[in-house]
């Protein structure tokens, strides 16, 4: 007689450290630092303790940790080269002295607040100041000594560096152009302004799995497709104006796109759907390991309909609408140039290169926009500037003020796509150099391509990141250029880059092409985009875009 077969039993899944299933127990020291201490408290440290102990009387345990919800990290010491970023410890390659980031959300200043961040620079900063794509500020060269005093001088006029970095909300993107706009939705600004003063510095959001990114805005001009959660301007047919909700996007080494709930948000209802959909993340999230520890993975292992379920059942305590989707772009939008707004006036968007700026700059850009009559500025999640407001009449004479800044308001193709993290100069992760390295391909291709410029159509995107955490969005771009080391043709271990085409947003939401064991040095850089660039111009089809041409060119056209 036969034996019974009996089926194996189910292998049990190790818990994740999800709060809302038990898991309360630290399970990493990222996780335990948070239970011993909440990191909001490390303020009262820094200005009590550290500001007049200097660097060396630190806590490490603050050092690499807790200073991050206040913006602050421990910038790299100079001289070490890329290949030894995975090789040492924390400590040998701190330097004294702190990257600072400033919040600014929606990218929305005064040109007094501008003034401010420029002036700071300026005594505090070594006049370092760079635009990154959250639409904020970033300072090196920062002293411990010296934070009470800068935090003072950025709340007098309204500004933060609460919860800037750290597993915490962070800088939330929404439109440069909100409330101006002739073409946005609806107005997603009062939506920002409010959950920054319900949540932000909130300790029942300040200790999160890892960091959470939102992105709010009546027009497609935030990659919102690549954050945690985003709110995307959509017309109801019944409703009118309001929000399509969107969770689950993020890139670093596991990229996700985010995923539609299927939900139409009415603007006075999205901070109180924010507040459900970062509760879900602070009780579901993984916890016990650091790589999964972002809501892409929990959106990913339940699904859009589970999640959407948990919002509305657990949470919000009542059904969403559901709404339709908004109509996808087949461009993304930088704001870059004059535009009209509804009132009449004009906005003029300018672009440095990869966001690289100084206090300098930001202090004239301030001065700049005041004599032609604006009081408000903004970041793009371009790394660029724009003024707001601007008369007519005003228009050549900003112009000109601007391009003596270095800030151009009708930049070349590659000048307006190009971005870049900020790469082995300062950043403790990085392996290579990113910010000269633009700059100086940007200037290349401007004086190399200039017989093709009017066969490019739409700014063909070159993002630059000095390591694998796509905080340059690499993934995304017509040429996305991830840092390691290479070896040349004579052997050598030099600086170089991994190579993505034809990643993109809107209607070409995607990750972009590797090609199987194809690296390029930084020294062939130039040249390799040129060839690509001019490969593409002659093959393209009429009105094909960079990455409808890279899904079917030839292996050959993209080496």
């Amino acid at each position: 007689m036969a034996t019974p077969q009996t089926s194996p039993r189910a292998k049990q899944r190790r818990g994740e450290g999800q709060w809302a299933l038990g898991y309360r127990e630290p399970l990493n020291p990222n996780e335990r630092s948070k239970k011993d201490d909440n990191p909001l408290n490390v303020r009262a440290r820094i200005e009590n303790i550290y500001a007049h102990g200097g660097f060396d009387s630190i806590d490490p345990a603050d050092l690499r940790g807790r200073f991050r919800w206040y913006g602050l990290y421990t910038q790299r010491k100079p001289g070490i080269d890329g290949g030894r970023t995975a090789t040492l410890e924390p400590e040998e390659l701190d330097d004294e002295f702190f990257m600072m980031r400033v919040r600014s959300d929606g990218g929305a200043l005064t040109t007094e607040q501008l003034t401010v961040l420029g002036e700071i620079s300026q005594t505090y900063a070594r006049d370092t100041a760079d635009i990154t794509d959250r639409q904020n500020i970033q300072y090196h060269w920062i002293r411990v000594e010296d934070v009470p005093t800068i935090w003072q001088k950025l709340e007098a006029v309204g500004l933060t560096t609460m919860e800037a970095c750290g597993d915490s909300p962070r800088v939330i993107l929404g439109s440069p152009v909100a409330g101006i706009s002739q073409d946005e939705v609806i107005d997603g600004q009062p939506a920002i302004d409010t959950i920054l003063e319900r949540y932000i510095g909130d300790p029942r959001f300040s200790n999160l799995p890892r960091k959470f990114k939102t992105a709010i805005s009546g027009l497609q001009d935030v990659a919102h497709e690549i954050h945690d959660i985003a709110f995307v301007g959509v017309h109801h047919p019944e409703h009118g104006p309001g929000f399509d909700l969107w969770v689950g996007g993020g890139l670093s080494t596991n990229p996700m796109l985010g995923k539609r709930l299927g939900a139409w948000v009415p603007l006075d209802e999205v901070p109180d759907v924010w507040e459900a959909v970062i509760s879900v993340f602070r009780d579901y999230g993984y916890r016990r390991l650091r790589h999964r520890a972002r809501i892409k993975f929990l959106v990913a292992d339940w699904g859009p309909e589970k999640f959407r379920q948990v919002v509305e059942d657990e949470y919000l305590k009542r059904k969403m609408i559901d709404g339709p989707a908004p109509e996808t772009l087949d461009q993304q939008l930088d704001h870059i140039g004059v535009h009209k707004q509804k009132d009449g006036l004009f906005y003029v968007g300018a672009a440095p290169v990869a966001g690289r700026v100084s206090g300098s700059i930001l202090v004239e850009v301030a001065k700049y926009a005041e004599r032609a009559g604006s009081g408000r500025v903004r970041f793009t999640p371009q790394q660029k500037i724009i003024v707001l407001d601007v008369p007519e009449s005003e228009i050549p004479a900003l112009k000109s003020d601007l391009a003596k800044l270095g800030l151009q308001v009708d930049p070349s193709p590659w000048r307006r796509g190009i971005m870049a993290c900020t790469g082995i100069e300062f950043c403790k992760l990085a392996i290579v150099e990113t910010k000269a390295r633009a700059l100086d391909l940007v200037t290349q291709l401007e004086a190399n391509l200039k017989d093709i410029v009017d066969g490019v159509t739409a700014p063909i995107t070159v993002h630059i990141n000095g390591c694998p955490n796509s905080c340059a969005r690499i993934q995304t771009a017509d040429i996305g250029l991830k840092g390691q080391i290479v070896t040349d043709e004579q052997g050598n271990q030099v600086e170089g880059f991994q190579v993505h085409l034809g990643g993109g947003l809107g209607l070409d939401a995607g990750f972009g092409r590797k090609l199987r064991g194809h690296k390029v040095t930084s020294a062939e850089l130039p040249e390799y985009v040129e060839r690509v660039v001019r490969n593409f111009v002659a093959q393209r089809e009429t009105d094909e875009r960079f990455a409808q041409w890279v899904g079917r060119a030839e292996e050959g056209s993209l080496r």
